[in-house]
């Protein structure tokens, strides 16, 4: 029987293991840790709800069969349909190395299309009044800039550039790097965090430390990079942790989950109604833009988004009815 818990097949226990060759093979291709996580975390499941069978015994009926229970009996959402399929995919092809002519008749669940919540001027103010600390100038630099949640924590030291006024978003989504413009009345609160940063780096050379993580193959293109100050995350985190990909001591970024509750508290506390996250402070960075006339074309390219078409959808949130129309009865004479 084949073995998930990493143990390996006993009658080849020399054998690279399954999942351990699934983590190797993300490497190699440069995926996050999070993706290579994910993947994981989805074939194991597979392999379990099939017995424990190694995956070269099974076919397109047990991967037709696994995602229908996910839909049916799990009731995921189609995003987690669609990366439960991902991982599968990657297993086979990428890991095992096996050609599914019967993987191309799987129907892939579509995400259905729904229109962001956007917080107005005034329900922003009144959120970041209700934070403070590295959390308020978090959120306000996710406001002011249009970045994703982990863009702005994996910022680096060297990618603010106070003199043009800018930040660069290095891999984001896509892998794509992108400028997005330095807000002025952050400038100050960024400074403090750098220095505060780079005196943290400094304790932690001196304690024999103070390596970040680098990415792809950086760290051994150029092996003192890692303990330059400019390389540093300018949110670190407070304290040191194991890197799960290579086991060493570094000290990782601020985790999204510290900024993720502040943001949640403040909106209790703002009493806002809406449902608004971290993500919500950038569908209304480019919703504001849009209402003071940027160009769409511009938005796109400062969220970094690879399709003009899923910058659009803020067209549809701009404060003035559905689709941005004015409605037919307010152009009645009054009563």
């Amino acid at each position: 029987m084949f073995d998930v818990t990493n143990r390996g097949v006993t009658d080849a226990p020399a054998k690279p293991r399954l999942l351990d060759q699934v983590r190797a093979r993300c490497r190699l291709r440069h995926l996050s840790l999070r993706t290579e996580q994910a993947y994981v975390g989805w074939i194991r499941r597979f392999i379990l709800a099939n017995g424990k069978r190694h995956p070269r015994e099974l076919g397109g009926a047990e991967v037709e069969g696994f995602l229908t229970a996910l839909a049916v009996r799990g009731k995921v959402a189609a995003g987690t349909q669609n990366q439960a399929l991902a991982a599968l995919l990657f297993l086979y092809r990428e890991v095992l190395g096996v050609e599914l002519p019967w993987m191309e008749g799987v129907v892939r669940a579509k995400r259905p299309r729904r229109v962001p919540v956007v917080l107005s001027v005034d329900e922003v103010q009144r959120l970041l009044r209700a934070m403070d600390g590295r959390t308020a100038l978090l959120a306000a630099l996710l406001y002011g800039t249009g970045m994703r949640l982990l863009e702005a924590l994996r910022l680096r030291v060297k990618d603010v550039d106070f003199a043009q006024r800018q930040i660069v978003v290095r891999d984001g989504k896509g892998g794509k790097d992108r400028q997005v413009p330095l807000p002025d009345r952050l400038s100050e609160g960024l400074r403090v965090e750098i220095a505060r940063a780079l005196q943290v780096h400094a304790a932690d050379v001196a304690e024999g430390h103070g390596a970040v993580w680098l990415p792809n193959a950086l760290a051994r293109k150029y092996p003192n990079a890692a303990r330059e100050p400019g390389w540093e995350y300018v949110f670190p985190a407070r304290q040191r942790s194991r890197d799960p990909r290579d086991g060493l001591i570094r000290r990782h970024h601020l985790d999204e989950a510290v900024l993720q509750r502040a943001v949640r508290k403040a909106r209790i506390e703002a009493g806002l109604i809406k449902p608004a996250s971290c993500h919500t402070l950038r569908h209304s960075f480019a919703t504001h833009l849009l209402e003071t006339g940027q160009d769409i074309r511009t938005i796109q390219a400062l969220l970094g988004h690879k399709d003009l078409s899923t910058t659009q959808i803020y067209t549809h949130v701009l404060g003035r009815g559905g689709q941005g129309v004015r409605s037919p009865l307010d152009r009645l004479p009054a009563a």
